[in-house]
């Protein structure tokens, strides 16, 4: 957030902790840093994008402790939430830090696969690796078109088992 005399002090402290954070994480990445010497790529310098599971601080401890605990290695987003927010979907080998619920980093992963399915097409394995519930495919449908509902009121959209929905893999590279 920022106001007119700039950024919030808590931004620039958690941009701070999540740089901190990236320095100490990214060679399990694979990425080195030369101090920010001229030429050398921002990649290897700028954290990756950081973001939480869910849209509470409770959801987002939750499934962070499902992918810390190793049970959660998959999440799922829907396509017109990447479209509204004009972000770029997640592709294979993008990099992330996951936050927890205090927007505190906690974790570095790496998307390994990214599938584009309708919602009514998303399979039993799938939900298996969200590792959520009770891990079928009956209990993630429920939980996830209840959070969607939840999440899409008052937008252009309305849940509808078609709607495209992004089924993610990715692995932790690093956690604390």
């Amino acid at each position: 957030m920022t106001d007119e005399q700039g950024p919030h002090l808590d931004d620039v402290a958690q941009a701070e902790r999540i740089t901190a954070f990236w320095d100490t994480a990214r060679p399990s990445a694979g990425r080195t840093s030369h101090g920010g010497a001229v030429g050398e790529r921002s990649e290897n310098v700028v954290p990756p994008p950081a973001w939480a599971f869910g849209d509470n601080p409770a959801l987002a401890d939750e499934l962070l402790g499902l992918v810390l605990a190793g049970t959660k290695t998959a999440t799922a987003s829907l396509v017109v939430e990447y479209e509204d927010a004009a972000e770029p979907a997640p592709r294979k080998g993008d990099l992330s830090i996951l936050l927890d619920g205090r927007g505190e980093p906690r974790a570095l992963v790496r998307t390994t696969q990214v599938d584009r399915v309708p919602f009514r097409d998303v399979t039993a394995e799938h939900a298996w690796r969200e590792g959520e519930g009770d891990r079928t495919l009956e209990s993630w449908r429920e939980g996830h078109e209840r959070y969607w509902r939840r999440t899409l009121a008052g937008t252009e959209h309305e849940f509808d088992p078609s709607l495209e929905v992004l089924c993610e893999r990715f692995k932790v590279l690093y956690s604390e």
